[in-house]
């Protein structure tokens, strides 16, 4: 393959600056440098860079606006693999040659950047570009699997689906074993006015699930 080029910042520690304040910022219709001076308190030549290096990595559209990338990453659920897909995006290339890059020890990894790009050993460029890959990939786990939204079930014949999701107060017994246990509860209501047969359910549900210990 030819000689390319990666993304990188000279201050690669900004990178995990600008990331964490991206977190916690709302969402702005447009990252612009105001944006990144202002929200993100990045400033300067710094900052400049930092916009073209949120567009390689998909965070950010050619005109400036958020992707949904970007939304995912500021989502605690999503936000991990968000930055994996942001790593496998600006750093593509690399999985050309190894499809599991991002888990090269730094030497191995100095030396495939070194392959793909063409650079001499000692380049500077290429150190950047190593601390700056290093620092967006301490935001993701390539290992992740993340939760599927939950998709409404269909209605049967006794009358509509009504889900019911219930956190375990089971976790406080099994605490010292460091471990939290929840459950989703799927419960098919027959179709009925009567208030007695949902509130013997919901006791019943109530008595012998969430409050067991």
């Amino acid at each position: 393959m030819s000689s390319v080029s990666l993304p990188y910042l000279v201050s690669p520690g900004s990178l995990k600056t600008a990331l964490e304040r991206i977190q916690s910022a709302a969402t702005p219709d447009r990252v612009s440098k105001d944006f990144v001076s202002t929200k993100l308190q990045i400033k300067g030549g710094t900052g400049s860079a930092l916009i073209p290096f949120l567009k390689k990595i998909g965070f950010v559209a050619s005109d400036g606006a958020p992707t949904d990338l970007y939304k995912k990453f500021r989502n605690t659920a999503t936000e991990k693999a968000a930055a994996a897909q942001a790593v496998k995006l600006g750093y593509g290339p690399l999985s050309e040659v190894n499809e599991y890059f991002y888990d090269l020890n730094e030497k191995d990894l100095m030396s495939l950047i070194l392959q793909v790009t063409g650079a001499e050993k000692d380049n500077q460029v290429a150190k950047y570009t190593l601390s700056t890959f290093k620092n967006l990939k301490s935001f993701a786990n390539f290992e992740r699997n993340e939760k599927a939204e939950d998709t409404p079930l269909p209605a049967n014949t006794n009358g509509e689906v009504h889900t019911i999701s219930a956190e375990s107060s089971r976790a406080s017994s099994v605490a010292k074993v460091g471990m939290n246990l929840s459950y989703t509860i799927n419960l098919n209501l027959p179709a009925t006015t009567d208030q007695a047969v949902f509130n013997a359910i919901f006791r019943s549900l109530k008595e012998n699930l969430i409050n067991e210990q």
